[in-house]
């Protein structure tokens, strides 16, 4: 009795938590569902009420004019070279930074990582206005350079990668300030490499926190052909309507960049962001 009813609790337990995972799984399809059969319907018919799941037409003339509607291309070229280079910069600097929070000795290390923790803790629009009034100083607004400019220095990575550091054994580099490297070649050479699983995730969180920024890109850059995908679908937002359907249109070209790359790098990914849950 006891064996069979513990069988059931257990055949309970499991349908109770594959439900559980079913509808989690549904819940967040559904919105990308409910965005590529809206990108195929009719202004009404995507603003009826009660709402239709499925076009009783396929139209997919929204996307043709969608791409009329937006430089596609610039929007992309924006988009990928605002990526490119906070990656590279957030790796660069956050990578040199986080070393030496981890692994030296210099005055005032407690404070300057301090401040680094603060800068976590502040919401990112409060830094908004003093960064425009930066670029705008220096004359670089509607520049690929002032997409950048933000993400030049990454507190979070900043932060990640000192962890990392300092769970690398310091006799590593004692050896190899032994074998007679500096302190630069004992970084570049021996301790960098050894966080390469930390880097990666920090990739695949810069990139994709790059790729969805809206704020900074609609204040920095007021020319369309200087906008990235997010803050250019922004702009088909009418002020007192809007074509859903283009809108969405829009919406699904803009993310297939990014799907396409998560396809290719889907080990790369999950093994980035698992990396982070443990050393």
């Amino acid at each position: 009795m006891k064996s069979a009813s513990l069988e059931r609790s257990r055949t309970m337990s499991k349908v109770l938590t594959y439900a559980a995972l079913i509808l989690g799984t549904v819940i967040m399809i559904f919105p990308f569902v409910w965005m590529i059969l809206t990108s195929l319907k009719s202004v009404p018919e995507s603003m009826k009420i009660p709402p239709t799941i499925f076009p009783a037409e396929l139209i997919v003339s929204n996307f043709s004019d969608a791409v009329a509607s937006l430089p596609f291309g610039h929007l992309y070229l924006n988009t990928a070279l605002m990526v490119f280079f906070r990656v590279v910069c957030a790796i660069a600097f956050s990578s040199m930074a986080g070393y030496a929070f981890a692994k030296l000795q210099f005055r005032g290390k407690g404070l300057l990582f301090g401040i680094v923790l603060v800068q976590m803790s502040l919401p990112s629009q409060i830094f908004i206005i003093p960064q425009y009034q930066m670029v705008a100083k220096m004359g670089m607004a509607n520049t690929v350079f002032a997409l950048v400019f933000p993400g030049i220095v990454s507190a979070f990575g900043v932060f990640f990668l000192r962890q990392t550091y300092l769970g690398i054994p310091t006799e590593i580099g004692e050896a190899a300030y032994l074998d007679g490297c500096n302190q630069w070649q004992t970084f570049y050479k021996v301790m960098f490499p050894l966080t390469g699983t930390s880097v990666a995730a920090l990739t695949i969180f810069t990139a994709v926190f790059a790729y969805g920024d809206l704020m900074w890109p609609l204040v920095v850059n007021s020319d369309l052909q200087m906008m990235t995908l997010s803050s250019g679908l922004a702009t088909l937002r009418g002020q007192f309507s809007t074509n859903f359907p283009v809108l969405m249109a829009g919406s699904l070209l803009a993310m297939l960049p990014m799907v396409i790359l998560y396809l290719i790098f889907q080990r790369q990914f999950i093994e980035g962001i698992a990396s982070t849950g443990g050393k």
